[in-house]
């Protein structure tokens, strides 16, 4: 044991929900640490496209777009489909109620948003989309906490939560160097630790031993404040509720452009001012820099004829079944798009596309050529073409002559030269849209309906029964529910 430390607010994940958390707590006047088990802060907002889905913004106002809080929460329940009987309603009516100032909030920071765009069943336009880049929410809101005094202890991974007469008081940590130390909170904690899109064990136990091996978008997303609240007797709502398997090409080894781009505020708005003005063969290359990285290819590309390939060669699911789920099976848990010349002509043009963002633009195979060369493979022949994938060539040679012999049904043929494939695409689980049980101050529930006093949940840790589907939503109830547990956490007065 290295020692103890003590603050007024604990808080647990340095992602967008915590960082918020303890800008408010900070803000009120309290004292409070921020602990995160990464070298940076951002956690799976960071990870993220970067959209907002907001009301009543400045954006919608130029448009022209009248909107409300009660029409986006209406709509949010078209978007929650079958699952809407499961949903938090009084969560979903504090981020109805919140999207308008909460995106005047992150203006004022210096986080800078362009939009908004169509997602039906919206009724309006409501997606904002930040830039550069996803990372300018941490960038400016780490920012705001150190100039407010919040002592961010980077590489420090939160192991328990320490109880005293059923009060929540503290946490023990692990330090960079190994060693435990204790850090006491006089008011409370807020867990902001993420989701457990990267737990086995908690995929396993709380979604379906299926999705449980399946690698995620974020690693490090690993269900530590899950773990915590379980232990002491919190429970999780619509645990099953998974974003996947989804197929996504594997990301660049390299950053693009947009990457690159430190999230200033000057440049931001440079950017935003471009994307507003200047005509789109200009726009397009920045565009395409950003829209062929990790993102999913279209299953257009199955249903014109390309087959899924594994490492050993060989075609191992039908492509318009269950794909994702097959993929994530295979050897390394990845796979090759293969298909010919025929194919690649179709998407070459509208409507046939490799990939899209919502409210940004569709790439092409050119496009994955020009931006991606360590995943675009092309030859004249069957065996060269396994030789660039780096697969067996006579298995890849028999897979195709199968194939084509009768496998295919009523698909098209992949015989006419030059042959192509994309990848390695990977199977991935996005998030996990199982959270805490909370009440609408995101204070963490016991089974029976207590809170267990001190202790705060924000975020995908806090999601509590509630429904974030479309774009969108996750990063808006991240800052929102942050915001709302941290102010609570700061006032708190234990039992």
């Amino acid at each position: 044991m290295s020692g103890e430390t003590i603050a007024d607010v604990l808080v647990i994940g340095g992602g967008g929900a915590g960082l918020a958390a303890a800008l408010e707590a900070a803000q009120l006047g309290r004292n409070v640490i921020l602990l995160e088990k990464n070298p940076a802060t951002g956690g799976s907002t960071s990870w993220s496209v970067g959209s907002i889905t907001a009301t009543n913004t400045p954006h919608q106002r130029r448009a022209g777009i009248t909107d409300s809080a009660d029409a986006h929460f209406e709509d949010l329940g078209k978007h929650a489909g079958a699952l809407a009987p499961r949903d938090n309603l009084r969560l979903r009516r504090i981020l109805a109620d919140n999207t308008s100032d909460m995106m005047d909030w992150l203006t004022a920071m210096g986080v800078v948003f362009v939009g908004p765009e169509e997602e039906p069943p919206h009724r309006v336009a409501r997606m904002h989309n930040v830039v550069p880049n996803s990372r300018s929410f941490a960038y400016h809101l780490t920012r705001h906490c150190r100039k407010a005094g919040v002592d961010i202890r980077l590489n420090t991974v939160t192991e328990r939560i320490l109880l005293e007469d059923n009060c929540a008081v503290g946490v023990a940590a692990r330090l960079a160097d190994g060693s435990e130390h204790l850090f006491r909170a006089t008011q409370g904690i807020v867990l902001a630790s993420g989701d457990y899109s990267a737990a086995p064990d908690l995929k396993e136990k709380l979604a379906s031993p299926e999705v449980a091996p399946v690698d995620a978008v974020n690693p490090t997303a690993t269900g530590d404040g899950h773990r915590m609240a379980l232990a002491i007797g919190a429970t999780v709502v619509n645990g099953d509720i998974v974003r996947g398997p989804i197929m996504r090409f594997i990301a660049p080894t390299r950053p693009n452009i947009l990457q690159k781009l430190p999230p200033t505020r000057w440049i931001a708005q440079c950017i935003a001012w471009s994307a507003r003005h200047l005509p789109q063969w200009i726009l397009r290359p920045f565009l395409m820099s950003f829209l062929t990285t990790a993102v999913s290819p279209s299953v257009d590309l199955y249903r014109e004829g390309g087959i899924l390939i594994n490492k050993r060669g060989e075609r191992f699911t039908d492509e318009l079944g269950r794909p994702n789920q097959d993929t994530a099976r295979q050897p390394d848990r990845v796979a090759w798009i293969v298909f010919d010349s025929a194919v690649a002509a179709k998407f070459s043009a509208w409507p046939y596309y490799i990939s899209t963002a919502p409210g940004v633009a569709y790439a092409y195979l050119d496009d994955y050529r020009r931006n991606r060369p360590d995943i675009f493979h092309k030859a004249d022949t069957i065996a060269q073409l396994a030789e660039h994938m780096g697969v067996p060539a006579q298995t890849l040679e028999r897979t195709l002559a199968q194939y084509n012999a009768g496998e295919r049904g009523k698909r098209p043929a992949l015989g006419q030269g030059p042959f192509y494939a994309l990848g390695p695409v990977r199977s991935y689980v996005v998030f996990t849209d199982g959270g805490l049980r909370v009440n609408p101050r995101l204070e963490v529930l016991r089974a029976d309906g207590t809170p267990i006093d001190g202790l705060y949940a924000a975020g995908s840790a806090g999601q509590g029964g509630l429904l974030l589907e479309g774009h969108g939503h996750h990063l808006g109830w991240a800052f929102i529910s942050g915001r709302i547990a941290g102010r609570n956490a700061a006032r708190h007065c234990r039992a």
